[in-house]
């Protein structure tokens, strides 16, 4: 598949036939173009790893200041099956 992506001129790309599959399926279906799907699916990954490193360099910086403290994975872990514990018993 060769995808145009404006000024940079064109790319192509590669996928295995059963995700050539599910590109050829959706674009079956929903009657859009698989390389405006394919543009849309990559654009969607950047905006959500940006937002993911956005968070992440948000809880460092709160880590760093001390506004919040770092907790052990092995009491966090408790703590959640002590509040799905509740919720359960809260429920019955």
């Amino acid at each position: 598949m060769t995808i145009i992506w404006g000024t940079l001129g064109s790319m192509e790309v590669r996928f295995s036939p059963e995700v050539q599959t599910k590109l050829e399926q959706m674009a079956r279906e929903s009657g859009r173009p698989s390389d405006e799907l394919v543009e849309d699916a990559v654009v969607g990954y950047f905006d959500e790893l940006a937002h993911a490193k956005d968070m992440l360099d948000r809880r460092f910086d709160e880590l760093e200041s001390g506004r919040v403290k770092p907790i052990d994975g092995e009491e966090a872990y408790r703590l959640l099956m002590e509040k799905t514990e509740a919720e359960r018993q809260r429920r019955a």
